[in-house]
């Protein structure tokens, strides 16, 4: 694994939730730091997309506001090793097991990206091989397009079904993503803050 790099986004507005979703606690850690912590359990270089009021090391958006697209690009700009784990602020229950998997799928691609249960693919839970990535990325937001889909149409991408990731501790909530109010409120159900 020491050919990888991880990244979280912690930017965006946070319209829907009305604040920073990156600082909302569950189990007294924030939700960066939940993640962070996480991912140190797989690579040795952690850095955050964005964000504010924290302690980890800060990427800067080379194309501000560009949504998801934006931040995945930032990552691959400022990675320095061969691959990037990028990861969403407001997915706090990925794990470390789920990223050694993914991992473990690399060959012969460059993105290995897990799909969720509801049959939609989950980007910002990912493997991105920088080279390639980044290129395509740059062309594409150079185009004017935002979607990350649209990146990893580009791309050989290893897409990974929700059922090869079932046999993993916790799966049914690797991609509980947090985006309101209730959200919250439902996700941290049975966690202290």
């Amino acid at each position: 694994m020491n050919n990888i790099e991880a990244f979280i986004l912690a930017g965006g507005a946070s319209r829907r939730m009305g604040t920073d979703k990156s600082q909302l606690l569950i189990e007294r850690q924030t939700f960066t730091e939940r993640i962070a912590e996480t991912l140190s359990q797989v690579v040795d270089s952690v850095a955050l997309v964005g964000g504010s009021g924290s302690n980890f090391p800060r990427v800067a958006d080379v194309y501000p506001q560009w949504g998801a697209l934006g931040g995945i690009h930032a990552a691959l700009a400022a990675c320095k090793r061969e691959w990037a784990i990028v990861v969403a602020c407001d997915l706090p229950f990925v794990t470390a097991e789920l990223f050694s998997f993914l991992a473990e799928l690399r060959l012969d691609h460059d993105a290995v990206v897990p799909v969720q249960q509801d049959r939609r693919p989950q980007p910002l839970a990912a493997l991105y091989r920088v080279d390639p990535c980044l290129q395509r990325a740059t062309e594409l937001i150079e185009a004017g397009r935002r979607r990350p889909l649209d990146l990893l149409d580009a791309v050989n991408t290893r897409w990974v079904e929700f059922d090869e990731l079932t046999n993993l501790d916790q799966a049914e909530r690797f991609f509980v993503n947090i985006n309101t109010p209730s959200d919250y409120d439902e996700a941290i159900r049975g966690h202290s803050l």
